[in-house]
């Protein structure tokens, strides 16, 4: 079953889009409406394995759906790891702690049960379920780790996204000139990606105060927003394209 989009640079392009929205969107929905953090990642957990169910029972890869519940990991895993770091006051170091140990314990078990970490070819049910859950994780680890950045380390919302933005370089760089393994570098990424997305988004809506731009959630999610489903109705386009230029019987 071809599920799972080609890892290009449009791939990280959406990635980012879509985890600095759910940043945003995460906050919206548990701060700014007052919702909380506790029933916000109740809401959106919920609202995520809605979309998963939809996307397990697809028999193909369908861009809106599979950016859907990454969405729907971003946004869930903001709040969860906010209630976890805040509510339960766990801290932003002891919270990035746990959650990377549960990472490395679903990549573990995931390695063990199926033989292999693909990142790009879904064969079984239960492989896939192995792949959100990794995702759901890592997307929520990318929070924690993001606000420790931001907050704890004293570099701000500005420098932590710059760090991070480092850090991906150094990535894409020892993809293109080493030979390590494809699959950790993937998850690296993935995991990257996130508190990059997480602290970009808090340098849009937090006040210059605290040095942001002062967007504000509801304006910075829209239009966050609308550019991913610019470049997720790009995404679509060129699949259409490339199908009906594939002969007939594949």
């Amino acid at each position: 079953m071809k599920k799972l989009p080609e890892l290009t640079a449009l791939f990280w392009l959406t990635k980012i889009i879509a985890t600095t929205l759910g940043e945003t969107a995460g906050d919206l929905v548990s701060i700014t409406l007052h919702v909380g953090y506790a029933l916000s990642s109740l809401l959106l957990f919920g609202c995520f394995l809605v979309l998963l169910a939809i996307q397990l029972f697809s028999k193909k890869y369908t861009p809106w759906i599979y950016w859907l519940v990454v969405l729907a990991t971003s946004t869930s895993g903001t709040t969860l790891s906010d209630y976890m770091d805040r509510t339960l006051e766990l801290g932003y170091a002891t919270g990035s702690l746990c959650i990377a140990t549960l990472l490395c314990v679903v990549l573990l078990v995931w390695k063990f049960s199926e033989k292999s970490l693909s990142v790009t070819q879904i064969t079984r049910r239960s492989t896939e379920m192995f792949y959100w859950t990794a995702i759901l994780v890592s997307n929520t680890l990318g929070t924690a780790l993001g606000d420790f950045l931001a907050d704890d380390s004293g570099l701000g919302f500005a420098g932590g996204a710059a760090l991070i933005g480092l850090a991906l370089g150094i990535v894409l760089l020892v993809h293109y000139s080493t030979k390590i393994s494809g699959v950790i570098l993937f998850w690296l990424a993935f995991v990257l990606t996130r508190p990059f997305g997480a602290t970009f988004g808090d340098v849009l809506t937090k006040s210059a105060d605290k040095g942001g731009l002062n967007l504000g959630t509801k304006g910075t999610s829209l239009l966050l927003f609308v550019l991913l489903l610019i470049v997720v109705g790009y995404e679509t386009q060129i699949l259409k394209k490339n199908n009906k230029k594939e002969p007939a019987g594949g």
